[in-house]
This record gives structure tokens, sequence and C-alpha cells, in this order.
């Protein structure tokens, strides 16, 4: 559920995983165009990170 959250609505994904501050951030990125893909590999990168953990 969250892969899909990630891809979706990357922001949402730092929110899930306890990092709001990267949230804001990644909100941020991601309202422009050109920064939704960045955002969402990001959202993916974190996302894998933590669930290593």
């Amino acid at each position: 559920m969250r892969i899909l959250i990630a891809v979706f609505i990357p922001w949402l994904t730092f929110f899930t995983i306890g990092r709001p501050i990267a949230g804001i951030i990644c909100l941020i990125l991601q309202c422009t165009v050109i920064g939704w893909l960045p955002a969402t590999i990001w959202a993916l990168f974190a996302l894998r990170n933590y669930d290593a953990l």
C-alpha cells in the first residue's frame, strides 16, 4: 500500500514513515511538474530504506 502512496502522493509517504520535515520538502518539490519524478524516486528510496530497518 505504501508503494502506491509513494508513486501517486510522494509527500504522504514521508508522513507515514515518521519524517514530516522531509514530507514538507517533498511536497514543495512535487508542486512543480518537473519535480514530480524526483519526488517519487526519493519517496520510493526512503521507503525502501525504512523497510530495511
